[in-house]
């Protein structure tokens, strides 16, 4: 039981610590040009295509059938969706640029990080029960890709109307799943793989969705030049190098 524990606190710790820091950037970011927003949105969502495409479903499916983590994307894909339909009932619906939008847009992407992080914890709680390096090295890793996704999450709704220290605390709270995942993690070990591998998979659905339906139009709207494109690409690469990295 002491090792369960140990092994949560570390999920929490490392779970909370990379987005806090990340959220912190984020609401230094005072004013920022719409410009530099639909940058950092662009920026967000590459950096989500990269751990959808090379972390969470290969990781799946090492773990489980097609069929099993399908099932898992189509549950992350409706969860965000359903989450979009009651968020949308406290927001402005217009399709113009305006400081709800944004706002919303800054709580679907904490509320997709936080889903995204459960299975992390996951793989750091399992990695724990393999062995101490391995839990180590995915615990400080993910911990490091965490950084900019406070920030994705931070800049949004900084600029939407939140408070700082509100901000702060929604950023972490999305981490405090890591510690949730981290403790389930290390109860199932490797008796549920397909379990784990269905949970990376409704990981990546959610993420999926936030990219296409979220991030991706939101930067759009609010500049509509080639600076998306770059934020995009080098989102992209960089989510590559990091998962290289870790890998």
């Amino acid at each position: 039981m002491n090792e369960i524990i140990k092994t949560t606190l570390i999920g929490l710790f490392f779970g909370t610590f990379g987005t806090t820091i990340g959220g912190i950037i984020g609401v230094k970011f005072n004013n920022p040009s719409k410009k530099f927003l639909s940058f950092i949105l662009a920026f967000a969502s590459g950096l989500m295509i990269a751990i959808v495409c090379f972390d969470l479903l290969p990781e799946a499916f090492k773990l489980a059938s097609i069929p099993s983590i399908f099932l898992g994307i189509f549950l992350g894909i409706l969860t965000m969706i359903l989450c979009e339909f009651i968020i949308d009932k406290k927001f402005n619906s217009k399709r113009t640029y305006n400081k709800n939008s944004l706002l919303k847009t800054g709580i679907i992407v904490s509320i997709g990080l936080a889903l995204h992080n459960f299975p992390e914890g996951l793989a750091i709680g399992s990695g724990f029960e393999a062995s101490l390096t391995l839990g180590l090295s995915l615990a400080i890793a993910i911990c490091l890709h965490d950084v900019p996704e406070g920030i994705s999450m931070a800049v949004p709704m900084k600029n939407g109307g939140m408070k700082a220290s509100r901000v702060i605390f929604y950023v972490i709270l999305s981490g405090i799943t890591t510690g949730i995942g981290a403790f389930f993690g290390s109860l199932i070990g490797g008796i549920s793989q397909k379990v784990i591998a269905m949970c990376l998979g409704y990981a990546a659905g959610a993420m999926i969705y936030i990219v296409s339906g979220e991030l991706i139009p939101e930067s759009n709207k609010l500049y509509q030049g080639k600076i998306t494109a770059i934020g995009n690409i080098i989102g992209l690469l960089l989510g590559i190098l990091a998962m290289t990295i870790a890998g």
